[in-house]
């Protein structure tokens, strides 16, 4: 993750994370740590919260019968929390997320999973209408702690170029 710190004050810094537009280069692989313990909880909840009612994700005696033996993890769930955790070294200066394309869902994962996340840069552009922005567009592999790949997807994200970053200008 790129953090990056300036100094706002005599002897006070604030921190920035992410990147600009000029950090990103296609073909670079960013690690996303830390990693993530799916438990049974998180699940549930998120089950839940979303409205999903298959039983598949919460019914463990439904579940048991089934090929997998258990309860899988919501799929968006783990969506979710792979897109979350490459925030702080991919988007987190982004000013919005242009697309998302070609999710995979390679692998089931189970409460007890731990996940891991990486991304490659696949392509880096400017704006043709935004001259103080870009895009950038990543692949995302979601793996577990064996390294079974679980889930991958492509997304792309308007990135500002360095010096035009909310967190760039005076006052934040």
């Amino acid at each position: 993750m790129t953090v990056e710190r300036k100094e706002v004050g005599p002897n006070r810094y604030r921190e920035s994370f992410g990147r600009h537009l000029e950090d990103f280069r296609a073909g670079d692989v960013y690690e996303h740590r830390p990693g993530r313990t799916i438990s049974e909880t998180d699940n549930t909840w998120f089950t839940l919260l979303t409205m999903n009612t298959h039983p598949l994700h919460f019914d463990a005696a439904y579940a048991a019968q089934t090929e997998f033996g258990r309860p899988l993890v919501n799929s968006c769930l783990t969506l979710a929390i792979v897109a979350g955790m490459s925030v702080s070294d991919l988007s987190q200066k982004a000013i919005a997320n242009l697309g998302w394309d070609r999710i995979r869902l390679a692998a089931p994962v189970f409460a007890g999973d731990t996940i891991y996340a990486e991304s490659e840069v696949l392509e880096v552009r400017e704006s043709k209408s935004r001259p103080t922005q870009g895009v950038v567009t990543v692949r995302t592999t979601g793996k577990k702690a064996d390294g079974t790949v679980f889930m991958t997807y492509e997304r792309s994200f308007l990135v500002p170029k360095r010096g035009h970053a909310i967190d760039d200008l005076a006052g934040y």
